[in-house]
């Protein structure tokens, strides 16, 4: 059972991240009007075409309800099939295998799959300072009830650093730890962004002597091991495999997808170096029936090296206990065997908040329609993308392939 890989990506746009500060303010709705219109016009589509509409909900500016709804109003269409997706950083990796579903089950043709994550105009009675404070606790709830609130922050887990370096503290007791290793997946995804004009840290070149004399933030963990926060956003546009024979570029066909949630907290994982991602992978290389091996490219989500490292052994690219000599062994650069996040990753590219992991998604679309310019692949027909929410709570991964 699954999903026929009838429907494909056809267009797809986000903006060029920005830090916070000097990124233009816009209302969520202004950014989703603007990314449909770049994503529809890089598909050679109109607007008259989307039937669907997939956006996140939670970060939405202008309602916390029937955000569907008033995003369909504002760009003047009517869809068959609408959603919202809360899954944090695999919110967009979720986003693209919901829109598949709908189209292949027959509730529609085309499907605008968006995020926007620039900040918004703050209302004249507003104080700004209520960001820093919601951000002080990263994706932990400090809500009355709320497990985590009463077991992991009292304690010292909060924010993302924390759990993330706890899960590095576990696999390096587990499987041991060379540091070298985890900053040459930073040192790799950086050389790609030199060739990636939109990265943010495009002409900003880096080294394992860079990455390992940076500033421990939470052991083992420094700080260019740690995706920078940006302003941006994204969007997508999937379709039936009849809009995308009629569309501008080849088309990027979703042939498996898996997603896993096993927790909200390490604290309750079973064994925290096995991510829910190795499951996902499991039943989307399955759905596809292809193998890690026939990939000519992996998207991994990589909002901490350690997150990659664990991708990478949970997908099923090298053994369990074994991604560091993997790392060692072989060049995750866009010119070497085994190309990895040829965009930059967020590490290099920067996070955009949860439409952060569609950078991921659309690299992955650009270089099968050969659309990555400088660092495009020589062959780039089938694509493993994983999306990560939380602290490696809640993990998804797709299997795109050329049409």
């Amino acid at each position: 059972m699954g999903l026929r890989g009838e429907a494909a990506i056809v267009g797809a746009a986000q903006y060029k991240p920005e830090k916070y500060a000097t990124a233009p303010q816009m209302f969520h709705l202004e950014q989703v009007a603007d990314l449909a219109a770049r994503a529809l016009e890089d598909a050679g589509l109109k607007a008259s075409d989307l039937d669907g509409l997939v956006i996140n909900g939670p970060q939405f500016h202008e309602a916390s309800v029937f955000v569907p709804a008033m995003a369909a109003e504002y760009l003047g269409i009517e869809v068959n099939f609408a959603e919202v997706v809360d899954l944090g950083g695999c919110t967009s990796v979720g986003m693209i295998w919901r829109a598949a579903a709908a189209i292949e089950l027959g509730l529609c043709e085309a499907v605008l799959c968006v995020i926007p994550m620039r900040m918004a105009p703050f209302a004249p009675n507003e104080d700004p300072a209520w960001m820093a404070q919601a951000m002080r606790f990263g994706g932990h709830s400090t809500a009355f009830g709320a497990p985590e609130a009463e077991f992991d922050l009292p304690y010292g887990h909060l924010g993302q650093n924390t759990g993330y370096a706890m899960i590095a503290q576990r696999y390096a007791a587990q499987y041991g730890y060379d540091q070298a290793a985890m900053a040459k997946i930073a040192v790799d995804q950086r050389t790609n962004a030199q060739y990636n004009p939109e990265a943010m840290f495009c002409g900003k070149p880096l080294s394992i002597e860079d990455v390992l004399g940076s500033k421990m933030v939470a052991d083992p963990l420094h700080v260019l091991e740690i995706v920078m926060p940006v302003a941006g956003g994204a969007a997508v546009i999937v379709t039936s495999k009849e809009v995308a024979a009629r569309s501008r570029n080849r088309p990027a066909f979703v042939k498996g997808f898996g997603e896993r949630l096993s927790f909200k907290s390490p604290s309750y994982a079973k064994d925290m170096t096995v991510t829910p991602l190795a499951e996902a992978a499991r039943r989307a290389f399955a759905m596809a029936g292809v193998k890690p091996g026939d990939m000519d490219a992996a998207q991994i989500y990589d909002c901490y090296t350690i997150t990659v490292l664990l991708s990478l052994e949970d997908a099923g690219f090298c053994p369990k206990g074994e991604g560091m000599r993997f790392v060692r062994e072989n060049d995750l650069t866009w010119k070497g065997n085994f190309p990895l996040n040829t965009h930059g990753g967020q590490l290099s590219f920067g996070q955009s908040g949860s439409a952060g992991g569609m950078s991921q998604v659309i690299e992955a679309f650009d270089q099968i329609a050969g659309n990555a310019g400088a660092r495009q692949l020589k062959r780039c027909d089938q694509v493993f993308v994983s999306g990560t929410g939380g602290v490696m709570s809640e993990q998804g991964a797709l299997i795109l392939q050329g049409g």
